[in-house]
């Protein structure tokens, strides 16, 4: 049986900027469910979780000597910080968003 919860109770992520691109990346608290964060935490699968906010690619980078990953989300802030009149231009909230994510865990 499993359960479903939010990447935040097992993982810490930080955002940055790069012109319209955001670059998140997110490791894992305890390297014991870094199996669990890679299965499911695809690009496909960031890309769905930020829907119509991200309007190009999302790539995926694998860190596993840190249990983390990095992910390059394309197209992600009106511009950036100098094309957009986005409270968030930077994308710094990118992260705490990304934390929201849902996966399912063994009970």
């Amino acid at each position: 049986m499993t359960r479903r919860i939010e990447l935040r109770e097992i993982a810490h992520a930080r955002a940055g900027d790069k012109g319209d691109t955001s670059n998140i990346s997110l490791w894992v608290f305890d390297p014991a469910d870094w199996g669990l964060v890679r299965g499911q935490v695809t690009a496909e699968a960031v890309k769905a979780h930020f829907g119509a906010q991200v309007k190009g690619r999302v790539t995926r980078y694998e860190l596993p000597h840190l249990h983390g990953l990095n992910f390059v989300l394309e197209g992600a802030l009106d511009g950036g910080v100098n094309g957009s009149l986005n409270l968030d231009g930077h994308g710094k909230s990118w992260s705490a968003i990304l934390l929201a994510l849902e996966i399912e865990v063994d009970q």
